[in-house]
């Protein structure tokens, strides 16, 4: 995968260097390039940004550097892939986000600052992505969040290929509780189905509380979720259990 990337600080992007994404680049699954565009201003100020017509308060991201940077990246690849804005009032990002993205062979991000862009952007757009209701000072962190969870979807970045499958939301579900050495640790004790060796009664642990958690701490992931007989099963358990808990304390 190929990924470029605009932005007025370059530097942001070093912890791109770091874990799964820097051994995505060392394998050569992924190619990543920051270009400056206020390296393509034509003003000898090298602004990039400037008052909105009909006033108001702030400044915008001017149309020119960015087009000519664009230009500039589609003339070295031959396109541009996607190209994604980081705005507040695109589309929320979420896994299957990420999973969309991840089948693309090019991704190129604009990282915006100041008040906003010149709507004229908007034309070299394909998808206007947002990471949630707030805003943050410059489209950098919420690129490196989007590029994180997308590389790791690649083939062969993850050490096991089943831990992107296995993770939160991916499935559906929030993931299930997980352990390790040593089995007592201050006296909290690892489930002793997950020492039996048995792994089709450790697979059927594992969905339960996966689904148990879900069912706890983010209930709206379940309005659309196809339950199989034996997950109705369990969903009514944890509802007897959880009138019992509310009896409990009244």
């Amino acid at each position: 995968m190929k990924i470029d990337i605009l932005s007025l600080f370059p530097e942001m992007f070093s912890p791109l260097t770091e874990s799964i994404v820097g051994k995505a680049v060392e394998k050569d699954i992924l190619d990543i390039e920051v270009t400056n565009f206020r390296d393509f201003t034509t003003n000898k100020q090298n602004h990039v940004d400037d008052y909105p017509y009909g006033g108001g308060a702030g400044m915008l991201l001017q149309a020119q550097p960015i087009y000519d940077a664009l230009d500039n990246i589609e003339e070295k690849n031959g396109n541009l892939g996607r190209v994604i804005l980081l705005d507040p009032a695109g589309r929320k990002f979420d896994q299957s986000v990420a999973e969309e993205l991840s089948k693309e062979d090019h991704l190129t991000f604009i990282c915006g600052h100041y008040e906003g862009y010149d709507e004229r952007i908007r034309a070299k757009v394909t998808d206007e992505i947002s990471l949630g209701d707030f805003v943050l000072t410059g489209g950098e962190l919420g690129a490196m969040v989007v590029i994180d969870a997308t590389v790791r979807l690649l083939p062969d970045v993850l050490g096991n290929n089943e831990s992107a499958s296995g993770d939160s939301f991916s499935m559906g579900l929030l993931e299930y509780p997980q352990y390790t050495r040593p089995s007592n640790f201050r006296g909290m004790e690892v489930p002793e189905v997950l020492l039996s060796g048995n792994h089709q009664k450790i697979a059927e642990w594992r969905k339960k509380e996966s689904l148990r958690r879900t069912y706890q701490r983010r209930p709206d992931l379940l309005e659309n979720y196809e339950f199989s007989d034996k997950e109705k099963e369990w969903l009514r358990e944890f509802e007897r259990d959880k009138d019992v808990e509310i009896h409990g304390k009244g």
